[in-house]
């Protein structure tokens, strides 16, 4: 099996094997027709052969169903605009000079990071597609968390990043898996947004425990000297892209390291965010 590192700049396009992989050695009439005929081969079997939706089972030409693609992205939570823990009412709280609404947590302790954006919470049924994409390949999940991603963005007031990064994942775990989920959303989001995406300039270069075995604490602990820059992002803002946001702390640990190297600004764009209640 073919691995991609992390380091790696160019990552092949995720979902299916596209026309173009077809290499000729001699751009011959013959080559370029046969060429024309598998792209027109694949958009036929595409319409043809409907799949099944990943969330209600229903025929779909897409991962998802038109009806399950309008019904589950618009929950209608307020969101602490730095680390998008869902909000109470009684909760609320506009101590800071840009009247968004923020979590109690990040008012008294901020973390490294600037904001998130999250677009629901990590709870069935949108879990499934986290769960997919992460440890099933389910590629295409990817680019669904990232045009829902975008959208969320362009209703939002925030400013675009320079660039964009996935999480890195530790090498034995890239090796392991085969490919990063968190990428597998960030370079389809960079290409909606406009901006450059770069899967090198931030590395894991210590392998972790599994957060999710861990409490708050050790998870801090674990991710705390585990990444490093090593590209230029001296006073630039920062797209970090990760598939599920629950304690946050290797997005702040990521985002410290990211700041210490010169960062400016530090946003976070998370699938799915793990809610306290």
């Amino acid at each position: 099996m073919r691995v991609f590192s992390a380091s790696s700049r160019q990552f092949p396009d995720p979902v299916v094997m596209k026309a173009d992989s077809i290499r000729f050695p001699f751009r011959t009439p013959v080559a370029v027709r046969v060429r024309g005929f598998a792209a027109a081969a694949q958009r036929l079997a595409a319409l043809a052969l409907p799949g099944q939706c990943a969330l209600c089972g229903n025929l779909s030409q897409g991962l998802l169903c038109g009806g399950c693609d309008a019904q589950y992205w618009n929950e209608p939570r307020l969101r602490c605009a730095t680390c998008a823990l869902p909000l109470a009412a009684s909760y609320l709280r506009r101590d800071r000079d840009d009247t968004r609404a923020h979590c109690a947590a990040c008012l008294e302790s901020p973390p490294a990071f600037n904001d998130t954006l999250a677009l629901a919470d990590y709870r069935a049924p949108l879990d499934a597609l986290a769960v997919e994409l992460k440890f099933r390949a389910r590629l295409a999940a990817g680019e669904t968390f990232a045009r829902h991603l975008h959208a969320l963005f362009e209703d939002s007031d925030l400013p675009a990043p320079d660039v964009i990064v996935p999480v890195p994942l530790s090498r034995p775990r890239l090796v392991a898996r085969g490919y990063n989920q968190a990428w597998a959303i960030a370079r389809p989001l960079a290409r909606l947004m406009g901006v450059r995406s770069d899967a090198s300039i931030v590395s894991r270069v210590r392998h972790t425990s599994a957060q999710s075995r861990l409490d708050q604490e050790a998870r801090r602990r674990n991710v705390a000297s585990a990444f490093a820059v090593s590209g230029d992002v001296r006073g630039r803002h920062i797209g970090v892209v990760d598939d599920v946001m629950t304690s946050g702390a290797t997005l702040d640990a990521l985002a410290r390291t990211l700041k210490l190297a010169g960062a400016r600004r530090v946003t976070n764009f998370v699938a799915l965010r793990t809610p306290k209640d």
